[in-house]
C-alpha cells in the first residue's frame, strides 16, 4: 500500500492584536516618578480629583500641566514609534485626555474601552505584588458563543490576558481593546497615569474615503 504523505499544516495568523510595552531604565524612571509623586500628593492634598473610597482619580486635562512635560515628551516618542510599526507614519497627533489613577487597596477598574480615540495607554509609578497587573479581554464578543474545554490556556484560546507591570512601564495599545485592572490585594495604594491619543485634524486629513474612483 503506498503511503500517504501530507505536508506539515499551516497556520494563518489574521487580525492580531498588539500592546506595545516599553520599560524605562531605573536611571530614567526613578527622579521623574519621584517628581510626579510630589505633584501628586499635592493634587491629592489640595482636594482636586474625585474619590470613590477605594480610587481617587484627577481630572482629564493632566498633559497641559507642566509637572508632566517629562512624562509627556516620553509618551509622545512612544506613539510615534507604534504609528511607525503600523505605517501610518507622519502623521500628526495629540493627546486628547490623560489623567492619573490612585488604586488604594480593594481598589478595581471595570472593564471598558476608550472611544473616540486611536491609541490608549498607561504609565506606572507605583505597582507591586497584588497591584502589578491590567487585563486585557478579547474585543470579539462572538467568540463566548461556544467556549469548549481546553487542557492548557493559550493567547490562542484565551478570552483574557493578564499583562505583569512594574513601576516605570509604559503600555500603549488599541483604544477599543476592552481593559480592567483586578482588586488591588497589596497593603498600599497603585499609581498610573493613564492617556488617549487622536490624530489631529482628524476630519481633513485621516479620514478621506479609502476606495477610489469607480
Amino acid at each position: 500500500m503506498m503511503a500517504i504523505s501530507t505536508s506539515t499544516p499551516d497556520i494563518i495568523r489574521l487580525f492580531p492584536t498588539f500592546v506595545w510595552q516599553r520599560r524605562l531604565e531605573p536611571a530614567c524612571y526613578e527622579p521623574l516618578d519621584r517628581d510626579l509623586m510630589a505633584y501628586i500628593d499635592a493634587l491629592i492634598r489640595s482636594g482636586n480629583g474625585t474619590d470613590s473610597g477605594t480610587t481617587w482619580q484627577s481630572s482629564h486635562q493632566q498633559h497641559e500641566k507642566p509637572e508632566l512635560a517629562a512624562l509627556i515628551a516620553l509618551i509622545d516618542q512612544a506613539a510615534r514609534d507604534v504609528l511607525t510599526f503600523l505605517k501610518v507614519d507622519n502623521a500628526p497627533f495629540h493627546l486628547t485626555g490623560c489623567w492619573i489613577n490612585v488604586l488604594t487597596p480593594g481598589g478595581t477598574h471595570a472593564m471598558h474601552t476608550h472611544p473616540n480615540n486611536f491609541l490608549s495607554g498607561v504609565y506606572y509609578l507605583r505597582s507591586q505584588t497584588g497591584a502589578d497587573t491590567i487585563n486585557f479581554h478579547d474585543p470579539r464578543p462572538q467568540t463566548a458563543i461556544i467556549r469548549p474545554p481546553v487542557t492548557e490556556l493559550t493567547a490562542y484560546n484565551t478570552d483574557q490576558v493578564v499583562v505583569p507591570v512594574s513601576e516605570g512601564t509604559l503600555l500603549i495599545f488599541p483604544a477599543w481593546l476592552p481593559h480592567s485592572v483586578s482588586a488591588n490585594t497589596s497593603a498600599r495604594a497603585r499609581v498610573s497615569i493613564s492617556f488617549n491619543i487622536m490624530f489631529a485634524d482628524y476630519d481633513e486629513v485621516m479620514s478621506p474615503p479609502l476606495w477610489g474612483p469607480p
